[in-house]
């Protein structure tokens, strides 16, 4: 008897040990990578699999849910529901401001936690309303063409990489046991048109142009953290994106030490074999895909055809244990199988979705991304007591479509144009709006006696997401989602004619759009222009808080406007040269950078630029600005660098800004410090980076085309 119980004992304890192992993914108080090789030993091979598509599966006897990893947040949680909708991201980047740009992506990801706690609470495994995310794009925009330019930060890789770390740290947050969200760096790499040709596209790019303009702000966004990057459709010199040893393997991994998981984007598996044709079949890529370091799959071919390559002999089920290791780890990092009552994140409720705080910032958001770009005599801002009647006209004034961009939510709080201004002007004062005129018919208009009876005229013209985007969403774009032109639409610029014709009051030109325009069209006929992108849900508000002069506007261009696309390179054409203006030495309408105030700023050396550190390894100086106008306001400091005489350097380079707030008649010191880092350069001899001897000039400016303060510095080479 005594042997009986000491074997039912001795069974109870193994069964524990064995229960107690088996729940070890389970225990929040071990390492990350120990759970994570306890969840794989308890997965059969088969479960695995159906964990590699973006509609994970259920696992019910682990008690694993369903869960989709596609959701979006550009510039807000999308198309989920009621969510606040900042500025499109082009617009956000015309801010300079990074603390605000952090600051926008942590509500982000507090409104989209909030809404995943609501959804999970009713069982609802909804795509959209996950958090993990596929943003932000941090791809060039290199023409203005490219529909999707308005998804990115603008051309200039520097500026893109500090906008997009600033992003990435307000979604993943600062939690040092939980991300907030998961981000993801988009698309890998060289992916910025043509839309058209997105899944056969070839991109052909040599080492320099790649690692110092392409590459750069990935690099920037991996050294951040970023949980995930995505890749792109597009081929680059003959490898698809997402089966690609050099891209994925090599660089990402191997030289850039990447942790997180790599995600494809969607259906990119089935361009390799179908449209690109560089692999046989399905089964074949989705062997080079697991191979190549994909974790996960935005479509269903690794679900569908995994099996099918380990019976192939082209791979092994420790492959498939290698790629699902990243999403697992990245599910453990947001708490997936902890209690919730550990998690602080899992408190967010309703109450933290769109509310008035969220609301404040995306109208102060939209106001700083806003850029003046003409104010003839000082029109603006406009003094309520000498206009007692407004015309508000145009076909963007009361759109939604212009306020809110394309990857974007749904908000009941949305203010367009004309309410914006309506509200702003109060009661007593007369405003009238008409759409005026449509995007087709040059020969019919409205409004146009109504404006010569007002006092003013505020007319939104430009573009909507419809007309510039992605391919399929954009379905009005002449170019599969591109643009095919510059041009503002032919009706919009013979409306602005019609209104100049009909009085010579003052009119207040307001251009809708997520990319450059020809604004020289419509220049004449205008005394004040201000370009507000695609603004957010509180584009109106924040629009009538710069016409009456509530906020001075302080948005920078993120692009070049050039005067024509016969100005720049074939559009296919990869090579940076002719582009930017880091390499474009033409004439432009206004150069990258360009933004004007209401008030005047001058710049002054307080400490010039010097080598400092303990190592030798900054460049830093002190500048002095002063606000010398009548309104306060906030300015963006550009400094910009010019290079020692060699191979392909650039014409000059952003390498540091900084934006301040300063009171009028008062002045502000500014420290930067450079790293001596920032100035290497790819080497194509050594295929490696280098930092060339020789004189460097620092410019401190207002904008890429203004010489503002110079100095040089003598630097020793490596």
């Amino acid at each position: 008897m005594k042997k009986y119980f000491l074997a039912i004992s001795l069974l109870q304890v193994i069964c524990v040990g064995v229960k107690a192992q088996q729940a070890a993914y389970l225990n929040a108080s071990l390492p990350i990578e120990k759970r994570v090789s306890n969840l794989l030993q308890q997965l059969t091979l088969q479960e695995k699999i159906t964990l590699l598509g973006y509609r994970s599966k259920e696992v019910k006897r682990l008690n694993i849910p369903a869960y989709n990893w596609w959701n979006e947040a550009l510039h807000g949680v999308a198309r989920a529901g009621e969510a606040t909708v900042f500025p499109q991201a082009i617009g956000m980047s015309a801010t300079f401001n990074t603390p605000l740009m952090q600051e926008a992506a942590s509500v982000i990801s507090t409104e989209a936690r909030a809404k995943n706690n609501l959804a999970v609470k009713q069982n609802r495994r909804l795509q959209y309303m996950g958090i993990t995310f596929w943003s932000p794009n941090i791809n060039i925009f290199r023409d203005p063409r490219w529909g999707r330019g308005q998804e990115t930060y603008g051309e200039d890789p520097f500026l893109t990489s500090q906008m997009g770390v600033s992003f990435i740290k307000g979604l993943q947050g600062n939690n040092p046991h939980y991300l907030k969200t998961a981000a993801c760096a988009k698309h890998f790499a060289a992916h910025s048109g043509p839309e058209a040709q997105r899944h056969t596209f070839n991109a052909v790019v040599d080492e320099k142009d790649l690692r110092e303009t392409y590459l750069y702000a990935f690099k920037k966004l991996v050294d951040a953290g970023v949980e995930s990057v995505m890749c792109g459709y597009n081929r680059l010199n003959d490898e698809p994106c997402c089966t690609s040893n050099t891209l994925l393997k090599k660089i990402l991994k191997q030289e850039w030490h990447f942790k997180g998981h790599i995600v494809t984007d969607c259906w990119a598996l089935e361009d390799i074999w179908l449209r690109h044709k560089v692999s046989p079949n399905s089964t074949t890529v989705a062997a080079e895909a697991i191979k190549a370091g994909i974790s996960l799959d935005c479509s269903n071919l690794l679900q569908d055809d995994v099996m099918k390559a380990i019976q192939q002999n082209l791979l092994t089920e420790k492959d498939v244990d290698s790629a699902l290791a990243g999403t697992l780890r990245t599910q453990f990092k947001l708490g997936f199988y902890d209690q919730a009552s550990a998690n602080p994140f899992t408190r967010y409720g309703a109450d933290s979705v769109a509310n008035t705080y969220h609301t404040s910032l995306a109208r102060r958001m939209a106001a700083q991304s806003m850029v003046l770009l003409k104010n003839n005599n000082n029109v603006l801002p406009l003094d309520k007591t000498k206009y007692g009647a407004i015309m508000v006209a145009g076909p963007t004034a009361a759109s939604l479509d212009a306020l809110l961009g394309n990857y974007h939510g749904v908000s009941s709080n949305a203010v367009n144009f004309v309410e914006g201004i309506t509200a702003a002007a109060g009661p007593g004062t007369r405003v009238e709006y008409d759409q005026g005129c449509d995007y087709i018919d040059t020969v019919h208009f409205g409004g146009t006696w109504a404006a010569g009876n007002a006092d003013i005229t505020i007319a939104v013209i430009g573009l909507t997401p419809v007309y510039e985007g992605e391919e399929g969403d954009a379905f009005l774009a002449p170019g599969g989602g591109d643009k095919t032109t510059i041009s503002l639409p032919a009706s919009h610029i013979v409306y602005m004619k019609a209104l100049r014709k009909a009085h010579d009051k003052p009119i207040i030109a307001v251009i809708t759009a997520g990319s450059a325009v020809d604004v020289s069209a419509i220049a004449p006929y205008c005394d004040a222009i201000i370009y507000a992108w695609y603004p957010g849900e509180q584009g109106g508000n924040a629009l009538a808080d710069i016409i009456f002069g509530k906020v001075s506007p302080s948005g920078k261009l993120p692009v070049t406007f050039y005067n024509s696309l016969n100005d720049l390179p074939a559009y296919t054409d990869y090579a940076v040269k002719g582009r930017t203006y880091r390499y474009y030495d033409g004439k432009v309408q206004y150069p990258f950078g360009f933004g004007l105030s209401y008030t005047s700023f001058a710049y002054n050396w307080r400490e010039k630029p010097a080598i400092t550190g303990k190592q030798k390894d900054s460049v830093s100086f002190t500048v002095e600005v002063a606000n010398t106008g009548n309104y306060n306001a906030d300015e963006v400091v550009q400094v910009y660098v010019k290079y020692p005489a060699a191979g392909r350097m650039p014409l000059k380079e952003l390498k540091a800004f900084k934006k301040v707030n300063i009171a009028k008649g008062k002045q502000q010191q500014l420290r930067f410090s450079i790293p001596l880092t920032e100035l290497q350069k790819w080497d194509m001899d050594s295929n490696a980076w280098k930092l060339y001897e020789g004189n460097y000039t620092f410019i401190v400016a207002k904008h890429s085309g203004d010489e503002g303060l110079h100095s040089e510095v003598f630097i020793k080479g490596n």
